[in-house]
């Protein structure tokens, strides 16, 4: 049975409805998180077309996951690692064709990727925003799906359309929630209303993994083309986000013969 997840790898994709939600700062920082509680992670820049992760780390990647499912280059050539510990796929910009890919090309970087995690305890998928059908695949290959919202009416409204869209057509039901840039009380009162939409339309309910305060330091970080898991450690935001990396590595640890006994990524062609 262990041969199915050799690595015990949990796969978790970070999602949202709309942009500017703060996605890919979330992913970003919860990958410093794992890897400063000891976890070895990799991070997957999932927004095909509008690649940033890199930007964010002040990255110019020679090689990109455009490369490696074109065949040009190895998996190994493409995967840079951040710290020990760490490492990033990196994802093209500017190149549409990724945005919407074919079954063929799905299938490949199902293949590529199964092979390329096991060496890893988690792997941490940034998608893009909205309901691409290349994003609806990658969220349906997770293991775990963390649907990112803020408290703005459109970011909890566009948040309950890809839950919708997800559990509609693929059956899907299991989704964890994190509201970003809220106080404690504004995370509680968005997190009922997006529960409540679930349960009373869609026949099930969430779980709140957690919320990231609203933090000014975030922004520093983005400028300064720094993590804020290095930019400012011990900030409010960073200590958030340190307590999601807990959660989630409590759950790896209390469910590792299960995670054992399923792949890292779910065949979904």
């Amino acid at each position: 049975m262990n041969a199915i997840n050799p690595g015990k790898t949990v796969s978790l994709c970070i999602m949202s409805g709309k942009g500017g939600v703060g996605k890919t700062n979330i992913s970003l920082n919860l990958g410093f998180a794992l890897r400063d509680l000891g976890h070895r992670a990799l991070l997957m820049d999932c927004d095909l077309g509008l690649a940033n992760l890199d930007v964010l780390l002040g990255l110019a990647p020679e090689k990109n996951l455009q490369d490696m499912l074109a065949g040009s280059a190895l998996a190994q050539e493409v995967v840079q690692t951040i710290e020990t510990g760490l490492d990033i796929l990196p994802a093209a910009s500017g190149v549409p064709e990724m945005v919407e890919m074919d079954q063929n090309q799905q299938g490949a970087l199902f293949d590529k990727l199964t092979n390329l995690v096991s060496a890893y305890e988690f792997l941490i998928l940034d998608l893009g925003a909205g309901i691409s059908g290349t994003v609806l695949s990658l969220a349906r290959m997770a293991q775990m799906r963390v649907v990112l919202v803020t408290p703005e009416p459109t970011s909890l409204t566009d948040g309950y359309a890809i839950i919708k869209v997800l559990h509609s057509r693929f059956g899907v039901r299991d989704f964890l929630v994190v509201v970003n840039q809220a106080t404690v009380q504004e995370a509680k009162d968005t997190f009922q209303r997006l529960n409540l939409a679930c349960k009373n339309f869609l026949g099930f309910e969430l779980v709140h993994l957690g919320h990231v305060r609203l933090d000014r330091t975030m922004t520093d970080a983005v400028i300064h083309q720094t993590p804020l898991a290095r930019h400012a450690p011990t900030c409010g935001a960073m200590k958030d986000i340190t307590t999601l990396a807990e959660r989630v590595g409590r759950y790896r640890e209390e469910n590792l013969e299960a995670i054992a006994g399923r792949q890292a990524l779910k065949q979904i062609l």
